[in-house]
């Protein structure tokens, strides 16, 4: 047994929101325990982890030549194996107790994730040290998280945006009647301020930048008081360092694309939603869960085009992990909603 999979009490299990942009674990009777940047650094040419997380983060587009910080996870699936299981194991290191006995691990996963790459992940998370893994979809532990009734036969609807999905679903009766997903979420978001600002004033930013810009002054409705932010990068023309300030209109003309294509997948699970069902939905409204659910006036976006009640869930970055944390706190209730992965 490895040095720190040997590190676990009796009855410690886990549950892992192993998200494209953060990375969140929930540890049985403690609750959410760890929140960290699903970003790595890793030492040029090998895959020796020289840190992850928030301290990987700020290295991002600032590392010398011999250090590279990568996101090892994108659209919510593994894109390199190795480090992945490096960076899980980081990180569930960080929160491991004492030295007994490995864990149980619930491991979320995109509503249409391929049988391959969900291998890839539960190889990934055994590898780290769990001894028996279970998965969830994502839509189903924000659901549970977001505090849906998802046991009742009246239906339930959550909206989950992350950093490289968004998830959407309707839930009856303890499982999940029609979803869909699409890889597009909070990533894509950036990357269309990364082209507005580049296309119209010629300047060159980096990840974050775009990040602080979506934050300080995105919206997905207008604003009774609209923002405006500072952001700084590299003028395209002179190669000089230059400032420029943006408003919230400009933001939301700039990420319009990615928003029209969410509302839009919302609407298309709306329309094949049972007829059955569709009245509880119109009823009881959806819940918004995920980093995207942050973005001001998403809910009302989402609201006004689609007819229906939207609210955001309580602390809906963290929705995902707290319901795949109540299954490893009530497991032999929500057992059901799990994938065994040995019997899968």
């Amino acid at each position: 047994m490895s040095g720190w999979a040997s590190g676990w009490v009796r009855g410690r299990d886990l549950a892992i929101d192993l998200g494209t942009a953060n990375t969140v674990i929930y540890e049985r009777g403690r609750g959410v325990v760890l929140d960290e940047p699903s970003v790595v650094a890793v030492r040029t040419g090998t895959s020796q982890l020289l840190a992850a997380g928030h301290r990987a983060k700020e290295m991002l587009g600032r590392t010398p030549e011999s250090v590279t910080a990568v996101r090892p996870l994108r659209d919510g699936v593994i894109s390199d194996a190795d480090v992945t299981e490096r960076m899980i194991r980081w990180f569930v290191d960080q929160v491991a107790p004492s030295r007994l006995v490995r864990p149980r691990v619930v491991v979320c996963v995109p509503s249409d994730i391929t049988g391959v790459e969900r291998r890839a992940l539960e190889d990934a998370t055994v590898r780290s040290g769990a001894r028996r893994v279970y998965v969830i979809e994502e839509t189903m532990a924000a659901a549970i998280g977001a505090g849906l009734p998802v046991e009742e036969t009246r239906a339930s609807m959550v909206v989950d945006i992350g950093g490289g999905t968004t998830d959407v679903a309707i839930i009856s009766l303890g499982g999940i009647v029609t979803s869909r997903t699409m890889r597009i979420g909070g990533d894509e978001i950036d990357e269309a301020l990364l082209a507005h600002v580049k296309s119209e004033y010629s300047l060159l930013l980096g990840e974050r930048s775009a990040e602080d810009l979506k934050v300080g002054a995105g919206s997905a409705f207008p604003l009774s008081e609209e923002l405006s932010e500072r952001v700084r990068g590299r003028d395209l023309v002179t190669g000089l360092p230059r400032t420029v300030t943006i408003g919230s209109a400009e933001v939301r003309r700039a990420i319009e694309t990615p928003l029209v294509q969410i509302v839009e997948l919302v609407r298309t699970v709306l329309d094949v939603c049972p007829p059955e069902l569709a009245g509880d939905v119109a009823d009881r409204g959806i819940a918004l869960t995920g980093g995207g659910a942050l973005i001001r006036g998403l809910d009302e976006r989402l609201s006004h085009e689609l007819g229906v009640p939207v609210r955001t869930a309580d602390d809906p970055l963290h929705a995902v992990a707290r319901g795949a944390g109540r299954c490893v706190e009530e497991f032999g209730t929500l057992e059901r909603v799990l994938v065994d992965t040995r019997r899968a």
